[in-house]
């Protein structure tokens, strides 16, 4: 398919990217690891090295000549492989740490940003699998500078599984203990989901559902500060109106994330599966979803109405995205990660944001609790029960949510 361009909207395009940090956020490549399952532990280790530097060797080159080629910056590469706790279901603790250690030597041997997928589905129930990937989370995190981890615990039809909920609130902390030294990075790179996509770009969630082919493309494209600014133009703009502007600003940063979608496809011979567009921030000054709700009318991102501006912003990026590509996926919609967006850092050190109005915003967000500072003495059976009640939001609602949060 041939994807046209008029001259007015390259114009928009080169505007966006110039002056309001518009960009493709990340590339992930998708990666099936089912064929590289083994008994023994070596094997396995070197079956999932060489598979994938085979098929993502190129990836880091091919981006950075697409984002040359067009003038877009592209600031994450990365890969996404099948669970691990699906492909490596006969391995214990121990073993599934070696693991992670094969694909931080690959992601490091290839150059990427980040490698998901040491996951596991356990939303109905434990694999001895799934219980030995759980308890080597803590410890792989904190031995590995690219690997990512998620688990998926509920989903609407099957419900939450509880246990598992225990265990993550467990997980979680310990990750944060063991990398107290570096602000508990490994609970930064681990997330527990309720009705995970099998296609999500982003970081760090994404893994490579088994409902997938053996490699896909998925791009994750991110325009926060794009959106703040058409809002910002328009004050007066009854919602009808503020609605349409936002989604004819997200049809045309979808537009751009399929063009380079296709063009990473294209060149790496795998298919093109989804654009995710999500308006994720970034603590750079302009690229703020709090300051997109607060150009909205709001006296400070969490005061009574940020929910309401929070869903018409979410609806209008997901139909302006879904006009622009029949390809759009993952979890396209708003992030609200807190320590990654200033506006929101700002309200919370007024006073003006609180755990609880998150927890609301999330019912209407594309995600849920996401880059939250915890007080380190936090127990475990807190976590838990902060995960169960985000995993209660998304199952009622039929919607994605997660937690990500770092004591």
């Amino acid at each position: 398919m041939t994807i046209t361009f008029a001259r007015e909207e390259i114009q928009q395009t080169i505007n966006m990217i110039h002056k309001e940090n518009l960009d493709i956020r990340t590339i992930t490549m998708g990666i099936s690891l089912l064929d590289c399952s083994s008994d023994d532990i070596g094997k396995m280790e070197k079956k999932i090295y060489d598979k994938v530097t085979k098929y993502a060797g190129r990836l880091v080159n091919v981006g950075e000549q697409i984002s040359a080629r067009y003038g877009i910056p592209i600031i994450n590469k990365r890969v996404s492989v099948t669970p691990i706790a699906i492909a490596a279901a006969q391995m214990n603790p121990e073993e599934m740490v070696r693991i992670a250690k094969a694909l931080n030597r690959a992601a490091r041997e290839i150059g990427i940003n980040f490698i998901g997928g040491f996951s596991a589905l356990v939303q109905k129930g434990f694999t001895a699998g799934d219980i030995a990937l759980i308890e080597a989370i803590p410890q792989a995190l904190s031995e590995t500078e690219f690997v990512c981890s998620s688990v998926n615990i509920g989903t609407t039809k099957a419900g939450i599984n509880m246990d598992a909920v225990l265990k993550m609130g467990i997980a979680i902390q310990k990750a944060a203990k063991l990398t107290a030294d570096k602000d508990g990075i490994a609970a930064a790179k681990l997330v527990v989901f309720c009705n995970a996509p099998e296609d999500n770009p982003f970081m760090a969630g994404a893994f490579h559902g088994v409902g997938e082919p053996d490699s896909v493309i998925n791009v994750g494209v991110s325009g926060p500060g794009v959106v703040a600014k058409v809002v910002k133009e328009y004050p007066e703009a009854d919602f009808s109106e503020l609605s349409n502007l936002i989604k004819q600003t997200a049809f045309k940063i979808t537009r751009m994330g399929e063009l380079i979608g296709r063009a990473a496809s294209k060149s790496l011979n795998v298919p093109f599966g989804i654009v995710d567009l999500s308006l994720a921030p970034t603590p750079a000054i302009g690229d703020s979803v709090a300051e997109i709700l607060e150009n909205m009318g709001l006296e400070r991102c969490g005061t009574h109405g940020t929910t309401a501006a929070l869903a018409l912003l979410n609806d209008a990026v997901k139909k302006g995205g879904a006009m622009a590509s029949s390809h759009v996926g993952g979890l396209s919609g708003a992030f609200i990660p807190v320590s990654e967006d200033a506006g929101m850092v700002r309200a919370v050190e007024e006073g003006a944001l609180t755990l609880d109005k998150l927890e609301a915003m999330t019912c209407v967000c594309s995600v849920g609790l996401d880059m939250i500072a915890l007080p380190g003495d936090v127990s475990p059976e807190t976590i838990s029960a902060i995960i169960a009640d985000e995993a209660a939001i998304g199952m009622i609602n039929k919607k994605t949510t997660a937690v990500r949060v770092i004591p």
